[in-house]
């Protein structure tokens, strides 16, 4: 399945248009025209799984029927409103829903397009409801690539080529792997939370599983010591969930696994079914450090809480109930863990196959991912590597995916890690 002729011209196109430091292009990548499930088919009419979920989107898998009816629906009476003037009624059925999910009794939310956009929001909140500018973050983390995120994002690539423009205020402490490395690091969150020098913390955001940085799975109680410790120092605990939220780890909210409540959560990716959604949510005695709106919001943007957006989270939720999607991801979740462990047993280069319900990573030696991604999609497989130097293969398929899919994919992955 190497790239033919029609995926090189999709590539010369795309490359007389767009910013060349957008989309990587050699070799050329399949120019992706039809989705459906796990199953997606390229320009070149080529069929592959979609072991990535395009990012952890599709959790509900591409185009699921109720979300499409939902959008195909909403498109059909209003495609556009004024979120924060003349606020779109399906806007207030998605919070709603939405608010019926979170572990708090009453909920408040606001409403973006992106994960950068729910951690912006949260941070701001944070500001407001503590009066503290400071922020803990952790090494590895990956929280968007806005300016008030990218300061909370940890990866050098991200950061240095605007490092003079961000935020000085944020302290990165490491994400531990073991209980001793946990300890340490919640010595170092308390010492900081304690100075107030040179700036008083007011925020620890955190990624319940590292995503980006490879499928970083903390240790056992680390979350929920961290969120005492924070708590205890009047900081705010800040999930960013954005990738490990709304079901994809086999609990609603990762957080949940440790029994951590946060005091915000960042949500997005799966959100929206596929439409670009995302929110930022807590408690209403956390989120009302927002002042009551005079006719001018201090934080919104022209497409808040779009109609068809909405509509389609709307979707999304109502085929998280339906499909069980949460106990779905954790039973797919245990039975890739046991193919791939037995598959793998002994297999030189294998360093670590970890995660948790449909957030996987197989971590390998000598950066062996990115090879390993490329001969998967040779064989009709679609992958991404992670971690900071490409050493994991990260998996987030879809839930809906089926058992014969699931074992077709896994061999294919297990084939090529072998082979590589």
């Amino acid at each position: 399945m190497s790239p033919d002729r029609s995926g090189r011209e999709w590539a010369e196109r795309l490359a007389r248009v767009e910013s060349r430091n957008i989309t990587f292009l050699e070799p050329a990548p399949p120019f992706w025209t039809e989705a459906a499930g796990a199953r997606v088919r390229d320009a070149a009419g080529r069929e592959y799984l979609d072991f990535t979920g395009a990012f952890g989107v599709a959790f509900a898998g591409h185009r699921h029927p109720l979300v499409v009816a939902r959008i195909r629906a909403q498109a059909e009476r209003l495609v556009h409103g004024m979120g924060d003037i003349h606020p779109p009624a399906v806007k207030v059925e998605f919070l709603e829903e939405l608010a019926a999910l979170m572990p708090w009794p009453e909920t408040r939310a606001i409403l973006g397009l992106s994960g950068s956009d729910a951690v912006e929001a949260a941070l701001k909140t944070a500001q407001l409801a503590t009066g503290r500018p400071g922020v803990i973050a952790f090494k590895g983390g990956y929280h968007g690539l806005t300016l008030g995120a990218l300061a909370t994002t940890h990866r050098e690539h991200f950061r240095t080529p605007f490092v003079r423009r961000l935020a000085e205020h944020v302290h990165f402490v490491p994400f531990p792997s073991t209980v001793e490395e946990g300890e340490h690091v919640l010595d170092e969150v308390d010492q900081r939370l304690g100075t107030g020098v040179p700036v008083p913390v007011g925020a620890v955001i955190v990624e319940p599983i590292q995503g980006r940085a490879g499928v970083r799975v903390p240790p056992p109680g680390f979350l929920a010591d961290l969120a005492v410790r924070t708590g205890s120092r009047g900081a705010l605990l800040i999930a960013d969930e954005v990738f490990t939220g709304m079901g994809r780890t086999g609990a609603l909210l990762a957080s949940q696994h440790d029994r951590v409540e946060p005091d915000l959560v960042c949500l997005g990716k799966a959100l929206g079914g596929g439409m670009p959604l995302s929110g930022c949510v807590g408690p209403a005695q956390v989120m009302d450090a927002w002042p009551p709106s005079t006719g001018e919001a201090i934080h919104t943007s022209t497409f808040l809480g779009h109609p068809i957006c909405c509509a389609a989270g709307l979707g999304f939720l109502e085929a998280l109930r339906n499909d069980d999607l949460v106990a779905r991801a954790a039973r797919l979740g245990l039975q890739a863990l046991d193919y791939l462990s037995e598959a793998l047993d002994g297999s030189r280069g294998v360093v670590e196959i970890r995660g948790r319900g449909l957030m996987l990573g197989v971590e390998l030696s000598r950066r062996r991912a990115a090879r390993v991604v490329r001969h998967a999609l040779e064989r009709g497989l679609i992958l991404l590597p992670a971690g900071q130097h490409g050493e994991v293969v990260e998996l987030t398929p879809p839930a809906t995916l089926t058992r014969d899919e699931l074992e077709s994919g896994l061999a294919i992955l297990v084939e090529a890690i072998l082979e590589s």
